[in-house]
C-alpha cells in the first residue's frame, strides 16, 4: 500500500481549512485551495490533520462536509490523487472516523491522539483504525501538543500490518534518527517515512540513513513530505522535492538544494511563529494564503490560534524575499479560475 500511495518525491500539503469573517467555513475558498493543491501537482492531500484544525473534529458533521469537498475536487483531477484523513481522540472515535473517510474515499488514516495519550492508549488507537484503514503514525513536537515517544513505542507501531507510514514532525534530530533506527531494526520495507520537520525538510529528503541490524547493513530514506509548510508554495515544493530525491539517489546533493532549504526553513519561521513557541503556526499558514488572495482571513475555529504580535508583517517580508518558493506568480496567474 506505502509504495501504492508514496512514490519518491511525495508531496502532502496539509489541508487548512478557510474560514469567513463569521467564522463559518468559507467554501469558495476552501474549494479555491483543493484547486490550487492540485495544479500545482501534490501527490495528495491531508485534510482533517493539525493545519485543518483539531477543533474541526467537535464537529463531526462538519469535518465529513470538508473531507467530502475535498475528495470531490481530487476525484475529478486527471490523476490519482492520494486521500488522507486526519483521525482524531480515543481509539473508538479515531475508529468512527475512519470509517466516514474511508466512505469517502479516503485511502489512510494520519492519527492524532487524544491529548495526554499513553503510549498504550497510541498503540490501541492504531490497531483499532488500522482495522477501517491503513494507518500513518504521527510523531508531533512538543511545542504543539506533541510528546517524546520512545524507541520501544515505534518498535510497537511498525510491527502492526496496518501502519504504511509515519509522519516524523519532532522538529528534533535526535527523535527524527530513534524512529528510523525503530523502522530499519523491524525489516519492514513497506513503511513510508514521510517528513513533517518543516525545519529540515530538505535536509531530511537527501540523507540516507544506514546501519547495522544483526550484522546486515539496512538503509532508508524519506519518501517525502507531508506538511503544513507544504500548503503553501505547493508548486515549488513539487519542484524542489524531486529534484532532491534525484539527488539523493545519484549520490550527490547539490549545495545549492541545501542552501535552499535553508531558505524554506527561514520561511518557515515566519510562518509557523518560532518567535512566540509557534503560538501562530496554523493562523501563519492561513495569514499567507490570505495575503495571496487564497483565503478571505487568517481567522481559526479556536479563537486562541491567531496571528502573534509582528507575525502578519514577517511573513509580508518572507513574501517579499521568496516569491519562487511562494508560488506568487502561479497564484496569482491562477487566482480568480480557482476561486470562480
Amino acid at each position: 500500500m506505502a509504495d501504492g500511495l508514496f512514490a519518491p518525491g511525495t508531496v502532502v500539503p496539509a489541508h487548512p481549512l478557510a474560514l469567513d469573517e463569521s467564522g463559518g467555513i468559507d467554501w469558495v475558498s476552501q474549494r479555491a485551495l483543493t484547486r490550487y493543491y492540485l495544479d500545482a501537482g501534490a501527490h495528495g492531500l491531508a485534510v482533517g490533520v493539525h493545519t485543518t484544525q483539531f477543533a474541526l473534529h467537535e464537529d463531526p458533521a462538519l469535518l465529513a462536509d470538508v473531507w467530502a469537498a475535498a475528495a470531490e475536487d481530487a476525484s475529478a483531477a486527471e490523476r490519482p490523487v492520494g486521500l488522507i484523513a486526519g483521525v482524531r481522540g480515543t481509539a473508538s472515535t479515531a475508529r468512527i472516523e475512519a470509517g466516514v473517510a474511508g466512505g469517502l474515499g479516503y485511502q489512510a488514516a494520519l492519527l492524532s491522539p487524544a491529548p495526554g495519550s499513553t503510549d498504550d492508549d497510541i498503540l490501541r488507537m492504531a490497531e483499532s483504525v488500522g482495522e477501517v484503514l491503513p494507518v500513518i503514525g504521527f510523531y508531533m513536537q512538543d511545542d504543539v501538543g506533541g510528546r517524546y515517544l520512545g524507541v520501544d513505542f515505534w518498535r510497537a507501531l511498525f510491527a502492526q500490518p496496518a501502519v504504511i507510514g509515519v509522519k516524523i514532525a519532532a522538529f528534533d534530530r535526535y527523535r527524527t534518527g530513534e524512529v528510523v533506527r525503530a523502522l530499519l531494526e523491524s525489516g519492514r520495507d513497506d513503511i513510508a517515512l514521510l517528513t513533517g520537520n518543516d525545519d529540515s525538510i530538505v535536509g531530511d529528503l537527501a540523507t540516507t540513513y544506514r546501519g547495522d541490524v544483526d550484522g546486515v547493513q539496512q538503509s532508508a530514506s524519506f519518501v517525502g513530505g507531508l506538511l503544513g509548510q507544504w500548503a503553501i508554495g505547493t508548486r515549488a515544493a513539487v519542484e524542489l522535492s524531486a529534484r532532491v530525491v534525484d539527488a539523493r539517489n545519484s549520490g550527490t546533493v547539490p549545495s545549492e538544494l541545501l542552501t535552499q532549504g535553508t531558505w524554506i526553513t527561514e520561511i518557515n519561521s515566519a510562518v509557523f511563529d518560532t518567535q512566540h513557541g509557534f503560538a501562530g503556526c496554523v493562523a501563519g499558514v492561513n495569514e499567507v494564503l490570505r495575503q495571496q488572495g487564497l483565503v478571505r482571513t487568517s481567522l481559526c475555529l479556536d479563537p486562541v490560534e491567531r496571528l502573534s504580535p509582528g507575525q502578519q508583517e514577517a511573513i509580508a517580508e518572507a513574501r517579499r524575499r521568496y516569491p519562487e518558493l511562494l508560488d506568487e506568480a502561479f497564484v496569482a496567474e491562477n487566482l480568480e479560475r480557482w476561486r470562480s
